[in-house]
């Protein structure tokens, strides 16, 4: 078992619903506004549950240029489209406030989500300028938020980033999951869309020696998810359920039904 939210899985696959930019954020949809957003999200929705996903995560991730501290606009906005969201949802969620994981632990408690993920440890060289994010401040939060429940999805490497942590991958995540309470490690590809080193993948879960689940972040596609699969507990998958396999495209329901029939093959 995955966590106690996927039931009886063994093999979890969570789908991104990428919302549009939110208010604030250059790329904004000023004309459509808000009632866009929450159309879109909820088009998205509909085909990954209909394709069978075990999960679902809202992400940001087109407020480009990201933030490492969100802005109130962004929050709440976020806040309104998860939250309008909730009643069409049939499967677990979670949410993902690039790249704020004070600002996500937030929204997870304000909307009931199951669990966060983020970069939550480590140092990186970024898009975005030095990053070092600050693990207590969300863990405690979440605690005197009264949601104790709320699993933290701890990103090991980050996107658009490299760690200027010297130590392997491996002890980095072991690391985590000692120092800093992790509930899962996820390993990512370097940019949205692309892979995880499958070498990495391995060296993390032979590291965490099945203390936590073990997640492929960014990259997996019906041609690498049985290898995936062979290592992971599960996969978070975004860009390849889109029309074409690009990321800022709407949910392909094709797409999503015939990855889905591959894993459940697999399980």
């Amino acid at each position: 078992m995955v966590f106690d939210f996927f039931g009886n899985k063994k093999k979890a696959v969570v789908a991104m619903a990428h919302i549009g930019a939110l208010p604030g954020a250059p790329l904004y949809d000023a004309d459509g506004g808000m009632d866009k957003l929450i159309a879109d999200v909820l088009a998205d929705i509909e085909n990954l549950q209909d394709g069978g996903v075990d999960g679902i995560m809202f992400g940001n991730e087109n407020d480009r240029p990201y933030l490492l501290e969100a802005s109130t606009e962004s929050v709440a906005a976020m806040t309104a489209v998860v939250q309008a969201a909730k009643p069409h949802l049939r499967v677990p969620f979670g949410v993902n406030y690039l790249w704020d994981p004070v600002a996500s632990v937030a929204i997870a408690v304000a909307t009931g989500a199951s669990w966060v993920r983020e970069i939550f440890t480590g140092v990186f060289a970024s898009d975005m300028g030095v990053w070092a994010p600050d693990a207590a401040s969300p863990a405690r939060l979440k605690v005197n938020l009264g949601r104790a429940d709320l699993k933290l999805l701890f990103n090991i490497n980050a996107e658009f980033a490299h760690s200027l942590d010297q130590r392997p991958i491996g002890l980095r995540a072991k690391s985590a999951v000692f120092s800093s309470l992790a509930d899962a490690i996820l390993v990512s590809g370097p940019i949205t869309g692309q892979p995880a080193d499958a070498s990495d993948l391995r060296l993390v879960a032979d590291a965490i020696g099945g203390q936590v689940p073990v997640f492929a972040n960014t990259g997996v596609s019906i041609d690498n998810v049985a290898e995936v699969m062979s290592v992971a507990s599960g996969c978070v998958i975004g860009t390849h359920f889109k029309v074409d396999g690009d990321t800022w495209n709407a949910v392909d329901g094709d797409r999503v039904k015939r990855f889905m029939d591959v894993v459940n093959g697999l399980r």
